[in-house]
């Protein structure tokens, strides 16, 4: 069964080593990725087995882990502001 990972921003998740059925072990770094719009899905490398599925956060969960200090949550925070005022939302769509 994937290990599920909530907090996009909890550290560790990228470097802890997972282990598949199929003898593979290794991190997210060599597992093969797939985007989805709520998740990312990391599956093992040799048998598309999937380990990992990662929630992306919220506009609320960058802003909060960005007011905590963390350097990816500014650098995702800064990139979606200017995104904002470049492309203001409708507000009544």
């Amino acid at each position: 069964m994937a290990e599920i990972v909530h907090d996009y921003f909890a550290p560790g998740w990228r470097d802890r080593p997972l282990d598949c059925v199929c003898g593979w072990q290794g991190d997210s770094r060599y597992m093969a990725m797939e985007l989805h719009d709520e998740v990312t899905d990391y599956a093992c490398p040799q048998c598309a087995n999937l380990l990992l599925i990662v929630s992306h956060p919220s506009l609320e969960q960058v802003r909060q882990a960005a007011a905590e200090g963390n350097e990816e949550a500014r650098q995702q925070l800064a990139i979606v502001e200017e995104a904002l005022q470049r492309f203001p939302q409708d507000p009544d769509p």
